[in-house]
Parts: structure tokens; sequence; C-alpha cells
């Protein structure tokens, strides 16, 4: 006897079938592949407190003074599809009340141009496209996908070397939970410079090749788990100059306890970082999920319309 099925048992079994293959491939496939650095990222987060600069035009050190800290990440397209990696170009620029709004980077206090290359995927450092400076490290500008509860080798470019960050449990910023990871970097020299001997202690000298000091009070960052967003930032940084060989500070560059993502930089980067965390979650979790149980319902669902549909035929007169 001819054996028939029904069309609805065959779209149901369909269906059924194809959701279960789908699935696995979101999981394996498409979520992995979710998870790549941006190529046109363009940022800006700023950070805000109060401390201590040199006043290059009086010569001298002021204190309790407003500062801000300017970075902004803009990524070079061209040259990510070309190489297949994020390439990052990163301004940053230090500033007090007196040069902000800054008409010209080379006003502030201190301003850098860098370019960060990273591979897309792990986030791990790539030395190409004109990079600079050379770094090293997991965690940067942001860290890596799917951060764990471990401390991490993040880099900080004033030290010119990595700092580990240990975890330190959850925090809440705007309602949002992230991972808290903190450290800090004791006094280090990173350098020299030619200052006039009178600012080291050694008014008999004209000039003087004296020792930059660097130190970190404390480094505080707020990750987005799945992401690796960074939704708050604080730092403590100092910078010194010491007479050559000596064990004290004879000048503050710069010195701040606390400068912390601006009340608006934490919102925006909490919305980026929920934005980015809800497509990652779908893609990885939710679709694989609910398409999977979906799929194995309707599979078996039209399965036994099948099957029925056959029996009826056999025992139809």
């Amino acid at each position: 006897m001819r054996r028939t099925a029904s069309p609805l048992s065959l779209v149901l079994l369909g269906t059924g079938v194809f959701l279960l293959v789908l699935a696995p491939l979101l999981t394996w496939y498409v979520s992995p592949r979710a998870k790549s650095n941006p190529i046109d990222i363009d940022t800006t987060t700023v950070f805000e407190g109060t401390g201590s600069y040199f006043d290059t035009k009086d010569l001298k050190t002021v204190t309790g003074a407003p500062l801000t800290i300017t970075r902004q990440v803009r990524g070079d397209v061209a040259d990510s599809l070309k190489s297949g990696r994020a390439v990052w170009d990163v301004s940053t620029s230090v500033d007090h009340e007196g040069t902000l709004p800054a008409a010209d980077t080379t006003d502030s206090l201190q301003w850098t141009l860098e370019r960060w290359v990273t591979d897309r995927r792990t986030n791990e450092p790539v030395h190409c496209c004109k990079e600079q400076p050379v770094f090293d490290g997991e965690a940067y500008l942001k860290f890596p996908f799917d951060v764990e509860k471990r401390s991490y080798r993040w880099w900080d470019g004033t030290l010119g070397s990595t700092v580990v960050l240990r975890f330190d449990g959850t925090k809440k910023i705007h309602g949002y939970e992230g991972y808290r990871f903190t450290g800090s970097v004791p006094p280090t020299r990173t350098g020299t410079r030619m200052v006039p001997g009178r600012m080291v202690g050694l008014p008999k000298r004209g000039q003087v090749l004296a020792e930059e000091w660097y130190a970190n009070h404390g480094i505080e960052l707020v990750v987005d788990k799945r992401s690796g967003r960074i939704v708050n930032a604080a730092i403590g940084p100092r910078k010194t100059v010491r007479a050559p060989g000596s064990k004290k500070d004879s000048m503050v560059l710069l010195d701040s306890e606390r400068m912390e993502f601006t009340e608006a930089t934490q919102r925006a980067q909490v919305r980026q970082a929920g934005a980015d965390s809800d497509k990652l979650r779908l893609v990885g979790e939710t679709l694989p999920m609910g398409g999977g149980a979906a799929g194995l319902v309707l599979a078996a669902t039209g399965l036994v319309f099948v099957v029925r549909g056959r029996r009826s035929e056999r025992t139809a007169p």
C-alpha cells in the first residue's frame, strides 16, 4: 500500500531538523566569530580628578587643581581590513583648567599618540602595521572576551610595561554589574629628561640629565564579563623627577590620588557594554538553547504525525 505523510507533518519535521542543526552551528561557528574586536571603533573616554601638576610658565608645582585625561580611540579601517587585525589609533591628553578646551594637543600638560594592534578574537598584541609602542600583556583598552575571575597582565603605557591586576569581586556601575580588577605601581624609574639643575636641588649646575619616575596610587577597572569592555576606570598617576642617583623626588610633574571616568563616560560605556553583551548572549546562549529546544519539539511532533499518517494508511479499508 502507498505510504503518505501530511504536508504539515513534513514541514514540522523539516523545521525541527533545521533548528537542531542550526543550534550547534550558532554555538561553535557563529558565536566565536561574533566575539571580535571592532575595526570601526570611534570612542572618547574622559577621566576627572584633582591633584598637582608642574606649571611650565611659572616654573612651580600647582596643587589641588582639577585635572582631566581625555582618550580618543579610532579604528583605522583600511589598515584593519588589509591586515585582518584590529588597528586602533589612540590619542591621550592630560589637561588642567587652563588648557581646556585644548585648541591644539601640544598645549596639553601631556599628549601622546599611539597605534595599538591586536588579534580581533583573542585580544593579544600583534606586532605589525606600524604599531607604536611595542606593547605586551592581556588587557589594554579592553579585556579579552569572556573575562575570567583571575589576575590579568594589564599594559600601562606610562610605565612601559605590564601591571598585574587582581580579580577583586564584582561592582555595579549605574546598576550594571561587572568584574572588578585592582592593582598599583610602586615608584619606578621610566627614563630621563634634561632640566635646569636648580629644579632638582643642584643650583650650581646649568642643565642636569634628571631621572623620571612613575608610580600609580591605585588602579581599579570594572569590566563587562562577556565583551571585556571597561565600564569604569580609576587610576592614580604620579610622575616625578629626581636628581641623578637620588632616592627622593625633587619635582612633581603630575600627581593625583584618583582620576575616574566621568558620569557621562560611565553611562556611555555601560550602555555600549550592555548592547554588546546582549548580542553575544543572543548568539551564544539564547538562540542556540531556544532553537535546540524548539527544534527538538518540532522534530518530535512532526515525526509522530508522520508515523500516525502511515499507520492510518495501513489500517484504511
